[in-house]
């Protein structure tokens, strides 16, 4: 059966564990294999006794035991098995373009764990976990500050938040300071204008959030910090915060709840906000009357998407309401509790509970906060971790002043694309070392040039950091990159695994797959002289009639119609005359086991009895009883072409082993028990 090639993974395991089911197999665990212990020669290669021990334990986790016969079968495939290599690298398939595509894919792959720190992703699952036990509320005072703001810029927005803390450490109100001086405009009453009225400010209360609802810098100054106090200054991409805790609870989870709504209307006065409470009022009243909520809503809510679905809002998390809403959930205990009246910036609500999803066993949990923590932001630190790992294994030193000289010859023309890294020719120092290698200021100069695309414009200074702080990184992946088979054997016999894999399935549907489909000619002859290997049992040649509530004068009538010779197309449009379908009819040659109706009578030829079921007969036909024959070529040709595949491939194994003798060192092979 010719295998797909999006099957290589599976195919590649196969491949190598077929050497390993020879049953009583066990390798004497002193019998390591020297890298110079050479177990066998192929056309004039080595192949160490290690190669051939690296893929047996890997195929034999049980340690099963040796004996001289199952070792000689077991060496035997495994001779195979690296002639089938050899002559594939002979034909040149490992020079291919598409191989080595396909292989650095894999390879691709294949290294990615070596890339991240597990034990940097491990500890922020279970941090990320931890707090989602927990919401909290916080308010902030902000100062908007520019990834790329100049340092002088930068400087000023951290001193201006430290005289704020410090204010703040002497008494002073966090909700007067947050009027007075947060970059935050929802932190402000905001003035009517023509599209809209005035608004309160909501003097740097953020409301509710959890785990993952903050970007990480902001989120762990909040969990690091107790209620009632105020943060350190925190740097996110945003700008500077000082964040007070204002509440803590156990975590809300995900909710679905149904309201019904009371809307302040436009430009409210005192007047507006108290009829909408004595409306929302009587319809409280309504609900503790008994009347029913579906009843209530769909005349009674302002909200018309969700009234015509009785109250029903879209499930949310604690930081997709504003803090009234959410605060008043938090009291529902039970499924089904409502709420008594409650008061928002838009109007009065009625809430009732619906479902509540609470956080689950941390192994539960854990493969989905894995995927959010690998998406989310946090994930830089396990990057960061690998990146300190490789400067520190390979004694990475560079030389940051050297970057400067960039400042002066990168122009706005590499926003638009078009930065002419001529600019920079005579810019050759060394920039940093890294192990054997030395990189040096043309090779900055040709990665700027490389990545330069059109973007939205950024200091100068600041574009050029981050460049070479990316430019420091890749070249820091790169070099360990090139370096995994040297440190990780197990990465090296993978990789090999892997590449021969590749190559066997390339070469194998060459030889064997392909070649036992497309060789029709071949296919043939090789069935004319194995014909009698696929034989068919005795069979009958029959007809099987099923009467549905017949009447025994109907039956009758068929056997009638059965001896006159009537073909059975012809019966059937005699007896099924109206809309239903009183009779049906099975035909063909069957054997054993194939129809339980031919199963139940005698084989003669003949009509025979009826066979009563339910509220059907059935009787058969049998109009003759077939000796045993061979099955025609079409009859069983998946069966003929994989026995011909298996044929194909014992020539090929011949030839190969005519092409490359083999010469087997049994001192070497006496250390394998």
């Amino acid at each position: 059966m010719k295998l797909l090639k999006e099957n290589l993974l599976l195919f590649i395991s196969l491949l190598i564990v077929s050497l390993s089911l020879i049953e009583g197999c066990k390798v004497s665990e002193k019998a390591g294999g020297k890298k110079e212990d050479v177990l066998l020669k192929i056309g004039g290669k080595n192949v160490t006794l290690a190669d051939f021990l690296s893929i047996y334990k890997k195929n034999n986790p049980k340690g099963q035991n040796f004996d001289k016969k199952n070792l000689d079968e077991y060496l035997d495939l495994f001779i195979n098995f690296k002639l089938k290599v050899r002559e594939a690298e002979d034909s040149g398939l490992d020079t291919l373009t598409s191989f080595k595509t396909e292989l650095n894919g894999y390879r691709d792959q294949l290294a990615k764990p070596y890339f991240t720190d597990e034990t940097t992703i491990d500890r922020l699952v279970k941090e990320a976990y931890d707090r989602e036990h927990w919401d909290l509320r916080v308010s902030h005072i902000f100062s908007q500050l520019k990834p790329d703001a100049l340092p002088e810029d930068t400087l000023a927005a951290f001193q201006k938040m430290t005289k704020i803390k410090e204010r703040l450490v002497n008494g002073e109100s966090f909700e007067k300071i947050v009027v007075e001086l947060s970059d935050d405009p929802t932190a402000k009453d905001q003035g009517s204008g023509k599209m809209r009225s005035v608004s309160k400010g909501n003097r740097g209360d953020l409301g509710y959030f959890t785990v993952f609802d903050m970007v990480y810098p902001f989120e762990s100054a909040a969990y690091n910090t107790q209620v009632g106090q105020v943060s350190k200054v925190v740097r996110t991409d945003y700008g500077y915060h000082l964040i007070k805790v204002t509440g803590r609870r156990e975590s809300l989870g995900k909710v679905q709840v149904a309201h019904i709504f009371k809307m302040f209307p436009k430009d409210a006065n005192h007047n507006d906000s108290l009829n909408v409470k004595r409306k929302i009022d009587s319809v409280y009243q309504l609900l503790r009357s008994g009347l029913k909520w579906d009843d209530i809503v769909k005349v009674n809510s302002d909200d018309k998407g969700s009234a015509s679905k009785s109250g029903l809002l879209p499930e949310f998390g604690v930081n997709r309401m504003v803090p009234e809403f959410i605060s008043e959930i938090y009291k529902l205990k039970n499924i089904g509790d409502i709420s008594e009246p409650m008061l928002t910036p838009y109007g009065w609500h009625i809430i009732k509970l619906i479902k509540r999803k609470t956080q689950g066993k941390f192994e539960d949990e854990k493969a989905d906060l894995k995927q959010r923590v690998n998406k989310d932001s946090r994930q830089q630190l396990a990057k960061d971790a690998i990146y300190a790992k490789i400067r520190k294994e390979y004694n990475f030193t560079e030389f940051p002043n050297v970057r400067d000289d960039f400042y002066k010859v990168v122009t706005d023309s590499v926003f638009k694309g078009k930065w002419d890294p001529s600019l920079a020719s005579n810019l050759v120092k060394p920039m940093f070392k890294l192990g054997t290698i030395t990189v040096t200021q043309t090779d900055f100069t040709k990665y700027l040039a490389g990545k330069q695309k059109k973007r939205d414009k950024v200091n100068l200074s600041f574009y050029v950091d981050m460049a070479y702080k990316d430019f420091v990184n890749d070249n820091l992946i790169k070099f360990e990159n090139a370096n995994l088979e040297t440190k990780y054997p197990d990465f090296k016999a993978l990789m090999d695994e892997y590449k021969d894999g590749i190559l066997l399935f390339d070469l194998t549907d060459q030889k064997v797959w392909s070649k036992a489909v497309k060789d029709t000619i071949g296919l043939k002859d090789f069935y004319d002289k194995n014909k009698n290997n696929y034989m068919w049992d005795e069979r009958v040649e029959a007809s099987v009639y099923m009467l549905k509530n017949p009447q025994p004068a109907k039956a009758q009538m068929v056997r009638n119609f059965i001896k006159d010779g009537l073909a059975d197309k012809d019966i059937l449009k005699e007896i099924n005359t109206d809309s239903l379908k009183v009779l049906t009819i099975e035909s063909g040659k069957f054997s054993r086991k194939d129809n339980k109706y031919i199963d139940a009578i005698e084989w003669n030829p003949g009509i025979s009895a009826n066979i009563k079921i339910d509220s059907s007969f059935v009787f058969a036909n049998i109009i003759k009883v077939l000796k045993p024959e061979p099955k025609a070529l079409n009859e069983a040709r998946g069966l003929i072409t994989a026995d011909y595949q298996n044929y194909l491939e014992k020539i090929w194994i011949a030839d190969l082993r005519q092409k490359y003798p083999v010469t087997v060192y049994k001192n070497i092979l006496q250390q394998v028990k």
